[in-house]
């Protein structure tokens, strides 16, 4: 389950009955759920009978079992199509709009757009990658199981690449001008900085050569490396491809690279 499945189930959770909670959730749920004193008191008067629940009223039964049959026969269609190979999102199939399908992912392709961020110290080069924590980026790295955490800047950099043109997604631009100002909040969210000495090393900050001036950003196509196909070999370390990509094109800037001065320009406009 991804974090916005959770985001709807969790809350969904509390509007279940007092009683329904007490004696379906296993003891140790409980505890966490209803861990406080005054809740522990309340489960244990319950458990014990010295707090019974009455019948629900009888007209309180009916029109619940009422929409409880009308709900069920409204989503037959709204479950089939959920089965069906091309599938409608966001979508009513009654006329009331009572019921409907919600998703922006019906269905999965086999290739997805990333974007890849490259700065260097000169224009020249040679331009070094960042590599974010989930998003797919180098080949060899296999990807990660996130759920339920929600690596929001990773989607957020995919968001962007299916957006279109970058002025769609203007957060983009302070992006890019924190992570050349390396600003250590920001840099915090990626894998690495690739500009940070090696490893064990402590780096200068006085070193210029060491810190990146501009700054760039390239569109790629990834689908997953096919073992049949084998046109890709293994890194250094040994591990083997996961994925193939195939350079689109430049996203930003559309000519030459960018600086701190034009970002924060661009920044400051938007």
């Amino acid at each position: 389950l991804s974090f916005l499945n959770w985001l709807t189930i969790v809350p969904a959770i509390f509007c279940l009955d007092d009683a329904f909670l007490v004696n379906n959730l296993p003891s140790l749920v409980q505890k966490i759920a209803l861990g406080t004193p005054t809740t522990q008191t309340y489960i244990q008067s319950v458990t014990s009978g010295a707090i019974s629940f009455g019948q629900a009223p009888i007209a309180r039964t009916i029109l619940s079992s009422a929409f409880f049959v009308l709900m069920a026969k409204l989503n037959i269609n709204v479950v089939r199509n959920l089965l069906a190979r091309p599938q409608l999102m966001n979508a009513s199939f009654d006329k009331l709009r009572l019921c409907g399908t919600y998703g922006a992912f019906g269905v999965v392709s086999e290739r997805r757009e990333e974007l890849i961020i490259e700065s260097a110290n000169n224009i020249n080069g040679p331009w070094k990658e960042y590599h974010f924590k989930v998003k797919p980026g180098d080949v060899h790295r296999r990807p990660k199981w996130i759920s339920p955490y929600h690596h929001r800047i990773d989607w957020q950099m995919w968001i962007a690449a299916v957006s279109g043109r970058v002025e769609r997604s203007p957060w983009i631009y302070r992006f890019l001008l924190k992570l050349l100002r390396q600003e250590k909040d920001v840099i915090g969210l990626l894998k690495s900085d690739p500009w940070k000495a090696e490893l064990g090393a402590e780096s200068n900050d006085d070193d210029s050569s060491n810190a990146p001036k501009y700054i760039r950003i390239e569109k790629y196509s990834y689908k997953f490396y096919d073992t049949n196909n084998a046109t890709i070999s293994n890194d250094d370390e040994g591990n083997k491809p996961y994925w193939v990509r195939e350079r689109l094109g430049r996203y930003f800037p559309r000519q030459g690279v960018a600086s701190a001065d034009i970002l924060e320009e661009l920044a400051n406009r938007h």
